[in-house]
């Protein structure tokens, strides 16, 4: 069932469209539908963050973060309730708000219609962020999450909020310290064909897809290191 749902994720196929080789496709959307809504994913990709993380030495649980948010186009199956316009980057769908740590995995993730501004998605993603991890004390972000937001994020959440700007002498692309971990996180997701747009009828069913995408990853990179026993942290 794992390799079913891996496998369309992955290739962006239609349920209907999965392979003989896997069980009937209502059987997989019945397993994805279920994990999905008991929070058994969730619980898969942070056991497999913990234990990606501790490879590579650090603690299980981090103490900074990246924000940042990607619009993307949305397929006609996406309910008009549940997409916008983005203004700024000219495109009708839905908005990503993601969270990761200084590696890049992810940490949280709130899909949201695309007319949702960038700071509006902040202020209800970063409250789930800093109740799950005790330790997260920083997290950097872009030039649009300046304003109000700073202060409240301070004052409510007890997190500094740092804004790295970008040069106005600079021209073309510039990697910037920081903000670069989380654009390198969203070209990660867009090798996984069914996040190249949504798809999604509902916005939990796009953030479980992501999750998938991102297992999927660290799974990678976890069997990349075959001489490091890596366990997963205990339930």
């Amino acid at each position: 069932m794992i390799d079913a749902v891996r496998y369309l994720v992955d290739n962006g196929i239609k349920w209907w469209a999965m392979p003989a080789d896997f069980p009937p496709w209502p059987r997989v959307y019945a397993f994805f539908a279920r994990w999905r809504d008991t929070g058994l994913v969730t619980e898969l990709h942070d056991r497999l963050r913990e234990a990606v993380r501790a490879g590579e030495g650090r603690s299980t649980e981090p103490s900074a973060g990246v924000v940042d948010s990607q619009s993307v186009k949305a397929d006609a199956t996406v309910t008009f309730g549940s997409r916008g316009f983005d203004a700024g980057k000219k495109i009708n769908g839905r908005k990503r708000h993601l969270l990761t740590d200084t590696l890049g995995l992810l940490l949280a993730v709130l899909v949201t219609p695309a007319s949702v501004t960038d700071r509006d998605g902040a202020r209800a993603l970063l409250p789930e962020a800093a109740g799950r991890f005790r330790r997260l004390a920083r997290v950097w972000a872009d030039g649009g999450y300046t304003g109000h937001l700073i202060d409240w994020t301070d004052q409510h959440l007890g997190l500094v909020l740092d804004i790295v700007r970008r040069s106005e002498d600079v021209r073309g692309f510039q990697p910037l310290p920081r903000r670069w971990v989380v654009e390198r996180s969203f070209a990660w997701f867009l090798r996984s064909r069914r996040l190249v747009r949504d798809y999604e009828r509902r916005t939990d069913t796009s953030e479980a897809v992501i999750r998938w995408s991102v297992i999927a990853l660290m799974n990678r990179r976890l069997a990349a290191q075959p001489h490091q026993c890596a366990v997963l942290p205990a339930g």
